[in-house]
């Protein structure tokens, strides 16, 4: 009997426009959390290897020096973007290993 009542409060509150807290925590539309990071990453490693080639080619002279110099730019802010995400991550790992259980 409970239960049923229970079960009923609640669809009295959705019908009247309360959300419940699952159809808050209902996933959005696009990527995944960790398919976003990958792309992230991927592009990331995509500049940096792009930028080192740039450079190579650079000290054989096949390129002119501002392609190089603007290559290796876009490598260092792609690893500083990496980087800072990665501080991100070990920050919030610390956070929830100190949290009391």
């Amino acid at each position: 009997m409970m239960i049923e009542s229970v079960s009923g409060i609640g669809a009295a509150s959705l019908s009247a426009g309360v959300r419940s807290p699952t159809a808050a925590a209902a996933p959005t539309e696009g990527p995944s959390f960790d398919q976003a990071l990958a792309q992230v990453i991927g592009s990331a490693v995509d500049t940096l290897q792009a930028g080192e080639a740039v450079a190579i080619q650079g000290v054989q002279g096949a390129v002119s020096p501002m392609k190089v110099v603007d290559s290796v730019m876009a490598a260092q802010r792609s690893l500083q973007t990496v980087l800072a995400i990665r501080d991100k991550a070990v920050s919030a790992y610390q956070e929830v290993a100190h949290m009391a259980i």
